[in-house]
């Protein structure tokens, strides 16, 4: 099983591993150091690090890099396993400065910057974010003004809403920031661009740029997050990265991408990989969670429920099985969906860039739905999963050495970081509704507006027609009319059909509401804004529906044996647990007896008992390191007490 999961990229997963074996002390440091002692001992971990080159591997190999895209997101998700404000250095320093500058820059980029950010000897920051400006990127308050005389680009911040705000990086550490401004030329606004911009020398903040510390946080305090205010600061026109713009020595405007609109989508487009990083990430510090609490069930006994002489192991009990195995399958399942949108990740970037021939617009736009939709499920799965576990393990959860605190102060923000997860959903939502067409991350309201007025509702009705889709659920399953009644609860086709139909019904439902609105003539905006949770709705059924499909992908693949029937069990209680746990939709709308879904929910049990005696070989099949696990009183428990 651990084979299977690791995938083509075991040897490098195997690599993380052994390195955070080697730095496992850092889980102790966290509990014990300062704060600025802290992100030393962090940023020291992160440079080490780069010298194994396992931070590098997604850059060209002329920088010191592996040319391996999808081993870099293996080696960051398995990263995961460890200290978390390690992982966070590592995505700021190598995902956002590095892919900046490497998807947004050209060779005159590449060649000053790459080959010392890969090493670890220049440390850099990524500045698009701002305090009145978080998911609304393309109302950035930061303008970079050109100078025609000097040849300069002047960076200002106007106001202190417009200060870069929570970036990582930037309170201790950084020299040079990816920053994120207006571009205006000669008094015209060109949209947002991204410039290289220095912010210190040998430790020293260069004169125009101040910085502020944002001070302790829930977690992640080894990493040194601050605000950067620029007060007419220069740089060279050259900074400006300029894959899809550029301004001439005379102060010309020019890019390859005439419209505004889909020239800045394009840009963010490029920076999709923090999105699959950070999925990636919240799915493996579940799995961190589940190692604990599951080898922690097997060993702590409770009552003497079934003998007078002996109390029973918590694993046992059927609740606590309830608790845990759904969970375990689930994340198995978020971890094929993963692999499928690394997949199409490394596919994408190692094909032609968006602005060169051959290249697949309708593919970065799918690349960019999923990448949001299994983000969303990956991070809430994480929140959800380490509550569980730390219950699941009583008091003891409660106790720092033994890892749950840390997990939860430090994945609480992958929910809101690389987009909040809502407004993600919102951005899959309308990519489902447009057939991916048009300006794809159009996500402030008066965009929203606008997609809504300009929505062909008859068509996305007619492409979501639940009663061709049930007419050929018909056709694939036993029962005729009866289809969602009598076939067999353990048939992938089934399973899949009821995902589909939910989201196929959701998208339709959404559709016909919109019209409904703008066919009175109200406000467009007012009109989504009244739907939004039929919209957010819609596309979680979405990516609940792709993150199954992934599963039974991944089972069909696996040769009959021992391995498949237990994937098999895994598959079928992650998709009835999913079914369970929406059973009112579904029995209001017409495809659940109450008899069914009473079968439903002993299927699930029956399923859970099955799974019982397999659960550590589960679990253990993550591959979490066992330094990475620490809690001693928790997973050296016998009859009689911590060993």
């Amino acid at each position: 099983m651990r084979t299977l999961l690791d995938g083509k990229y075991a040897e490098v997963r195997d690599l993380v591993r052994a390195n955070l074996a080697e730095h496992a002390k850092i889980l102790v440091d966290e509990e014990q150091m300062t704060t600025a002692d802290f992100r030393e001992r962090v940023k020291d971990v992160v440079v080490m690090m780069a010298e194994t080159g396992q931070t590098g591997m997604g850059f060209p190999e002329e920088y010191g890099g592996g040319g391996d895209l999808g081993a870099s997101i293996a080696a960051f998700e398995t990263l995961a396993m460890g200290d978390l404000s390690v992982l966070v250095k590592v995505g700021v320093q190598f995902g956002l400065f590095g892919g900046a500058i490497l998807q947004l820059g050209t060779k005159t980029h590449h060649d000053a910057y790459l080959a010392d950010l890969v090493s670890g000897r220049t440390l850099g920051c990524f500045a698009m974010t701002e305090s009145g400006h978080g998911s609304n990127v393309q109302a950035l308050g930061t303008v970079a003004s050109y100078d025609v005389e000097a040849q300069e680009f002047v960076i200002t911040t106007p106001d202190d809403a417009s200060r870069k705000d929570y970036i990582g990086n930037a309170a201790a550490h950084a020299e040079v920031a990816a920053v994120f401004a207006q571009l205006e030329v000669d008094g015209e606004r060109h949209g947002v661009h991204a410039f290289v911009v220095p912010i210190r020398e040998d430790g020293r903040v260069l004169d125009g740029v101040r910085i502020e510390d944002c001070g302790p946080k829930m977690g992640l305090n080894g990493v040194d997050n601050g605000r950067i205010w620029f007060d007419g600061v220069r740089v060279p026109r050259n900074a400006l990265l300029n894959q899809f713009a550029e301004v001439t020595p005379e102060g010309r405007y020019l890019s390859p991408i005439d419209n505004p609109n889909r020239r800045f989508f394009t840009m963010l487009g490029t920076l999709v990989q923090g999105r699959v990083c950070v999925g990636g990430a919240g799915i493996n510090a579940a799995k961190v969670a589940l190692t604990i609490a599951t080898r922690y069930a097997v060993r702590r006994r409770q009552f003497e429920a079934v003998s007078p002489d002996e109390e029973q192991v918590l694993l046992d009990y059927g609740m606590h099985q309830r608790r845990l195995l759904p969970l375990i399958a689930r994340t198995y399942a978020l971890h094929f969906a993963q692999e499928v949108v690394a997949g199409q990740l490394h596919d994408v970037f190692s094909g032609p860039g968006p602005t060169e021939e051959g290249a697949d617009e309708h593919a970065r736009r799918m690349l960019e739905s999923r990448a949001a939709a299994t983000k969303a499920l990956g991070t809430w799965h994480a929140t959800r999963t380490i509550q569980e576990c730390r219950e699941a393990c009583g008091g003891a959860g409660y106790i720092s050495e033994n890892r749950f605190a840390a997990l939860k102060a430090d994945t609480d923000v992958f929910t809101t970081f690389e987009g909040d997860n809502h407004v993600l959903l919102q951005l899959v939502a309308k990519g489902l509704l447009t057939d991916y067409a048009g300006e794809f991350e159009d996500m402030d309201q008066l965009g929203m507006a606008r997609f809504v007025a300009g929505l062909a509702v008859e068509t996305v009705v007619e492409r979501t027609s639940v009663h061709k889709l049930v007419q050929s659920v018909r056709d694939l399953l036993p029962g005729g009319e009866k289809w969602d009644q009598e076939a067999g609860l353990l048939d992938p086709n089934y399973q899949l059909a009821m995902l589909r139909f939910r989201e196929e019904h959701m998208i339709g439902g959404v559709a016909r509401r919109l019209k409904r609105g703008i066919d009175q003539g109200q406000n467009p905006g007012a009109v989504f804004s009244r739907v939004q949770d039929h919209v957010i709705a819609a596309a979680q059924a979405h990516a609940e529906r792709l993150v199954l499909e992934a599963f039974v992908a991944k089972v069909a693949e696996v040769p009959d044996g021992d391995l498949k029937v237990a994937l098999n069990l895994l598959c079928d209680l992650h998709a009835l647990s999913t079914i369970e746990a929406d059973r009112a939709w579904f029995m209001e709308h017409g495809r659940l007896s109450s008899q069914r879904s009473k079968a439903i929910s002993r299927e699930v049990g029956s399923l859970c008992r099955k799974l019982r005696p397999l659960a550590v070989d589960l679990v253990d099949a993550f591959g979490v390191p066992q330094e990475m696990l620490r809690s001693p009183e928790l997973l050296t428990w016998t009859d009689t007490g911590p060993a």
